[in-house]
This record gives C-alpha cells, sequence and structure tokens, in this order.
C-alpha cells in the first residue's frame, strides 16, 4: 500500500473533524456516537480511528477551533489602525459569529455552547477556556486602553472594567443567536448608552 503524504493525511484529518462537527452542530456531543461521525465520514473505522482514538479526541479538537476562530476576530483588533471603536468592535464580534455559524454544514457556535458545558465537567477543557477568557480579557484591555487615549472613552474610565464588558457580551450574543432573537449592535449601542447616561 502506498505511504500517505503528509498533504493527504492532514486532508483526511481535517475532513474526519468536518464531519464530527456537522455530527455536534445536529445533536450535540454525548448524543452522538462514534458511529455516526464514521458514518458521516464516508470512511472505514480503522481509517477514522488512524487520526483520532475516539469522541473525546473529536471533542477537544472541536473546542479548540472554536476557540481559534474567536481568538482570530480579537487579534485582527490589535491589528487595525486606528482603532476598531466599541460599536465597530461589536460589528466585528457579530461577524466572527457569523463566520462560526456559516461552516459547511456546521455550526461552530453551537458547538461553542456545548463546549462550555462539557468544560464544567472536564478539567482540561475548563483549564484551556479559563486561559481562553483570560487572553481575550487582555485584548479587550489594550483595546480599551487605545480607546481611552485617543478620548474615545473618559480618561478615568477603568479599561479593565470596559474589557469585561465585552467579554461578557461575547458569549450572551452568541447564546442569543440560538436561544432568543439576537440584540443588533445598534440596540446593543442604545442600551449601553442609556444604562450609562448619569
Amino acid at each position: 500500500m502506498p505511504k500517505l503524504s503528509d498533504e493527504v493525511r492532514e486532508q483526511r484529518r481535517r475532513h474526519v473533524l468536518v464531519s464530527a462537527w456537522k455530527c455536534f452542530s445536529r445533536q450535540g456531543f454525548h448524543a452522538t456516537s462514534m458511529d455516526q461521525i464514521i458514518a458521516e465520514t464516508g470512511m472505514s473505522p480503522n481509517a477514522v480511528y488512524r487520526y483520532f482514538a475516539g469522541k473525546e479526541e473529536l471533542i477537544d479538537a472541536a473546542a479548540d477551533e472554536a476557540l481559534l476562530v474567536l481568538r482570530e476576530t480579537l487579534r485582527g483588533t490589535e491589528l487595525t489602525d486606528p482603532a476598531p471603536g466599541p460599536a465597530e468592535l461589536l460589528d466585528l464580534l457579530a461577524e466572527g459569529l457569523r463566520r462560526q455559524a456559516e461552516g459547511s454544514g456546521y455550526d461552530m457556535t453551537k458547538i461553542s455552547i456545548v463546549a462550555w458545558g462539557e468544560a464544567l465537567r472536564r478539567p482540561a477543557l475548563h483549564d484551556k477556556a479559563i486561559r481562553f477568557y483570560a487572553e481575550a480579557l487582555v485584548y479587550f484591555t489594550r483595546l480599551a486602553e487605545r480607546w481611552q487615549a485617543t478620548g474615545v472613552i473618559a480618561p478615568d474610565a477603568d479599561p479593565n472594567a470596559v474589557a469585561k464588558v465585552f467579554l461578557t457580551l461575547m458569549p450572551g450574543m452568541m447564546v442569543t443567536r440560538h436561544l432568543s432573537e439576537p440584540a443588533t449592535v445598534t440596540e446593543l449601542v442604545a442600551g449601553l448608552r442609556a444604562i450609562t447616561t448619569d
């Protein structure tokens, strides 16, 4: 049997991942079986298990991917000059969520929500989520400091407190996408302005 190239191996590994994400998007982690994932791939069980030892590894990989997309959105804010303002940041977050939801046959925002529940029962995944949100807080704080330096927010504002507002809004925007009618960026900005006006 000819040896597979690294590129082909990576393509097959990705195919297994995407197949798992499709199943997880439809049924969540625990209602999805390895047999269902294998059927979705169209590959033999031995071929699938060559890349992943079992469903738990696929769950971890799904969580990693969900965090990666959010991380890329946040990193993009650091590269923008001038810095995106608060409303523009909400637009960027909403666009990042839209991209996550528009995978080819899967919705990474659904997987993210399920992964939060999984993180509450698995310490390794919990630690990974904690590190991600600590990193996200740093990104938002740096952005708030840039806003402060350019007069977008008050000079006596606490950048860390401002950052925590966006850290809290980010998962809220994801949840309301599926469980309620999501607020528009205009509504969020108007609501924040209304409750912070003295």
